[in-house]
């Protein structure tokens, strides 16, 4: 690297640690849990997590990651159409389609190589991709990679969504492209009206689902099953890294055609290895886990409403959400950080968002809920925000 851009980026980090944006990197030397060991600090409660299902150290899917190792080795070392598809591969993916009620899907090393995959594949330059504002940026980067003409409609506004749908009127293929959980909100896409538009529009809607499978729904299916619309979305996207083992790993679900197209042509499949052996093992098992014990999802869900209300009991304005994230909105970058390292030294890890991850002044603390969460961490979670709380004058 020459000096001059050394230089010059060494100035851009030092004005962000001038201004309190400058993220912290924690340590943790123990599986991921509801506690783990920070370096930083010791045993520290996590809130800030993706492991909604608690199955992130599960013996059994630790279990069946080794397994898989054992069996098949740390990778294909190559793509699978030049030396082969193992057959846990097609395991996982027979196991994901139906998850999703679909006929077929195929996995991706991430969900990010999933839907930049995905979407510059099927959308061309006679297409059209409508997105919500408020997308995870892999379905933004996913569209902006397309030849398609691409559409924003405003968050959740169904009636913009209704303007750009006539606006794509006389395009080959339109998609309506959404998240199911958003993730910097908590709320969920309002799927039974897209799904109504789509169908007047002859659009097809893509649906990331990251954070809604093993979250939402009776069953933890995701947000089409919470919707009641399982058999009518046209193709879902989603994670292995999240609820389903917490590792890596990415997909697409949908009909036979679409799957099969993506074999021949998405280029992360053409060009990037295939997912380990190790992960597809424990992914595996972390579905049957979430199939086999419906009372964790039961669980998340009578957590989450706990914190909420007991947030808001204190005093806190959580934003309104069926999900399992739960975002306090307070305001500027710095004070959502300087936050966050105070809830740190009381023992709770929990990350503040700012610019640009979310919109000047709309800073805040991500709460992610976990089923494996007791009773007693629930309440030393809230009397530590009581008390941090307290001592920023926020509540």
């Amino acid at each position: 690297m020459t000096a001059p851009l050394k230089e010059s980026l060494r100035a851009e980090l030092r004005a962000m640690e001038q201004s309190g944006t400058l993220k912290a990197f924690r340590h943790i030397a123990s599986p991921m849990d509801t506690e783990v060991l920070m370096e930083e600090r010791g045993e520290t409660l996590v809130l800030s997590s993706n492991n909604y299902l608690g199955l992130a150290n599960h013996p059994e899917v630790i279990a069946a990651g080794h397994a898989a190792l054992d069996r098949y080795g740390a990778g294909t070392a190559s793509v699978r159409f030049i030396c082969g598809t193992f057959s846990i591969h097609r395991e996982i993916e027979e196991a994901l389609a139906s998850l999703h009620a679909a006929e077929a899907a195929l996995t991706y090393v991430s969900c990010w190589a999933a839907n930049t995959g995905l979407i510059p594949t099927i959308a061309g330059a006679e297409d059209i991709l409508i997105s919500d504002a408020l997308n995870h940026a892999s379905l933004i980067d996913g569209c902006r990679m397309a030849k398609a003409k691409r559409l924003v409609y405003r968050h959740s506004d169904m009636n913009d969504l209704a303007r750009k749908l006539d606006e794509a009127e006389g395009a080959r293929r339109v998609f309506i492209v959404t998240d199911g959980v958003f993730s910097m909100e908590g709320d969920l896409a309002r799927l039974p009206e897209i799904l109504t538009l789509a169908r007047q529009h002859r659009a097809a809607v893509i649906l990331d689902d990251s954070h809604g499978v093993g979250v939402m729904g009776p069953h933890g299916r995701g947000t089409a099953e919470h919707f009641g619309v399982e058999e009518e979305v046209h193709i879902v996207t989603g994670t292995l890294g999240k609820a389903l083992g917490g590792a890596a790993g990415g997909y697409v679900a949908g009909s036979g055609a679409l799957i099969e197209y993506l074999q021949q042509l998405s280029r992360p499949q053409l060009f990037s290895n295939a997912l380990p052996a190790t992960i597809a093992g424990s992914a595996l098992k972390a579905i049957e886990i979430l199939k086999r014990e419906p009372q964790r999802v039961e669980r998340l869900h009578a957590i989450t409403r706990r914190m909420r209300e007991g947030l808001t009991a204190l005093g806190f304005s959580p934003l309104e959400g069926e999900s399992a994230i739960i975002p306090i909105i307070v305001g500027d970058t710095g004070f959502a950080i300087r936050m966050s390292q105070e809830l740190f030294k009381e023992g709770i890890f929990i990350t503040g968002f700012g610019y640009p991850v979310v919109p000047e002044g709309a800073a805040r603390l991500r709460i992610q809920m976990c089923a494996s969460l007791t009773d007693a961490q629930m309440d030393f979670a809230l009397h530590i925000f009581e008390k941090v709380g307290k001592r920023l004058a926020v509540i």
